[in-house]
């Protein structure tokens, strides 16, 4: 079967975590279910009583049933918590079964019964304060579940793919942490993953340097020359289609990234700064170098607008569109 005879009938719908049930989750949940219309099949676990009280759902009893909901309906596979919900207000008792859907979904997605896991953020320190949450954030913790010990960030748009390949730590810590043994790691992950489930063969990785016009032949930095050169001609003679380091500050504008496909970034912002501005709200938070599909939206729980009806569904969308794209590019390569 090819890729272009594959519909999204053909595969295992896509498990949607619930997320902090108090922040915007459950309410774009219903959004997507409702602009979607069946064209991206999926299934959101939690608990009924958090969704919007003039919700359109429907509940199933395992992941098929959600390909036989009515286009329009959310599909949601009940997983009940401690407590009620009042949105913008987090509940600490509700912090286990938060943790708890994140576990049973990613069962779901390990099994098959589910062809990809899209996550609705969640708030980190109201899992520690109510459930002594041990992950330092949502990724650790699909590694830990993944039996992974190393995974890798992409933000992703039509129009670009970015790796930071450090990430939450501050500036001034970066030049320690940015390894050449972090970076080859990070370019193995992130072309093994390119193949897999977006079909390039041999993905064009752009790298950015970490120093301004990437050192300027040492003017401006030494890392350049003295181990990012080195390291990547070495990568290129293994089959790496590399470019770089290349000046940070030219390598977003259009003519430049039609010139590869996906950019690796030494540190956070100089990532998600042009992917930002490219596409504020259909950016997506890709997983990569997990032995399943994880994709979310690329926002937080935003509880200053929660049960307002005003949370912008356009983010989850292109979640749930990507892990589809993303599920069908792997069944095909089966």
């Amino acid at each position: 079967m090819s890729q272009s005879d594959l519909c999204p009938s053909d595969l295992a719908p896509i498990a949607l975590s619930c997320g902090e049930p108090a922040g915007v989750g459950p309410e774009l949940a219903v959004k997507a279910a409702k602009l979607l219309a069946g064209a991206v099949p999926f299934f959101w676990i939690g608990d009924p009583r958090h969704l919007p009280s003039d919700a359109l759902f429907e509940e199933i009893a395992s992941p098929a049933d959600a390909l036989r909901i009515a286009p329009g309906a959310l599909p949601v596979l009940r997983h009940d918590f401690a407590a009620e919900v009042r949105p913008g207000t987090p509940d600490l008792d509700n912090a286990q079964g938060v943790i708890d859907v994140i576990r049973r979904a990613t069962a779901l997605v390990q099994t098959g019964e589910a062809s990809a896991l899209c996550t609705a953020p969640i708030h980190k320190k109201v899992l520690k304060d109510g459930a002594g949450y041990a992950f330092p954030g949502h990724t650790e913790f699909l590694a830990h579940l993944g039996g992974v010990e190393r995974v890798v960030m992409m933000l992703a748009c039509t129009e670009l793919r970015v790796v930071p390949v450090t990430i939450h730590i501050a500036l001034k810590d970066v030049p320690e942490a940015f390894t050449p043994e972090l970076l080859e790691d990070t370019i193995r992950i992130t072309a093994a993953d390119m193949e897999r489930y977006w079909g390039y063969a041999h993905p064009r990785i752009a790298i950015a340097g970490l120093n301004p016009h990437a050192g300027e032949g040492g003017a401006m930095g030494t890392e350049e020359i003295d181990w990012m050169i080195p390291l990547i001609d070495r990568l290129k003679t293994q089959g790496f289609d590399l470019k770089g380091p290349m000046p940070p500050d030219t390598m977003f504008h259009g003519r430049a990234r039609a010139g590869y496909d996906v950019a690796l970034c030494a540190y956070h912002d100089q990532a998600l700064i042009p992917i930002k501005t490219i596409d504020f709200s259909g950016g997506v938070n890709v997983t990569l170098g997990l032995p399943f599909i994880r994709t979310s939206p690329d926002h937080g729980t935003a509880f200053d607008i929660a049960g307002k009806g005003v949370a912008d569904p356009s983010s989850l969308i292109a979640a749930l569109k990507m892990a589809q794209d993303m599920a069908i590019t792997a069944r095909k390569a089966l």
